[in-house]
């Protein structure tokens, strides 16, 4: 019997001694502390519907009127109302990379579909290629011919 009174309490001994040092073993992690934070990272990229809903928008001195509120927040304007930019301030037109609103041009200002179907316009002396007719009559310029110039 003392054999095993004295195995227990080695044992006993050896598992106190293991659960003290684990214990013992207490991560502590500090935060940034007193020092200058890092930097808040920049807003991903911002993804905006097609919906044709205009509003007109202004950055320092610059106005322009852009197809919705969306597309002008993502190019950090303030938007100031909504409809069309009335009478100077900017050019006043949005152009969405090959279709949309147009007004910059001087033409009749409408919203174009992004359909590709080349047209040669004539204003003038000048010949220019537009991917589509109501993109040639937006810019002002008539279709002399289908395809391009």
């Amino acid at each position: 019997m003392v054999f095993s009174a004295k195995t227990f309490a080695r044992r006993a001994t050896v598992a106190s001694l293991l659960s003290l040092m684990l214990a013992s073993c207490v991560v502590v992690e500090e935060g940034p502390g007193p020092g200058p934070r890092p930097p808040r990272p920049e807003p991903g990229p911002q993804f905006c519907t097609r919906e044709y809903d205009p509003v007109c928008a202004r950055r320092g001195n610059d106005r322009q009127t852009f197809a919705n509120s969306c597309m002008a927040e993502a190019a950090g304007y303030r938007i100031i109302r909504g409809g069309e930019c009335r009478g100077g301030g900017g050019d006043g037109g949005w152009n969405g990379g090959g279709g949309g609103w147009n007004g910059g041009g001087g033409g009749n200002q409408q919203f174009c579909t992004r359909e590709y179907r080349p047209v040669c316009g004539q204003r003038g002396g000048s010949l220019r290629t537009f991917p589509n007719a109501c993109e040639a009559d937006s810019a002002g310029f008539r279709v002399v011919d289908n395809g391009p110039c």
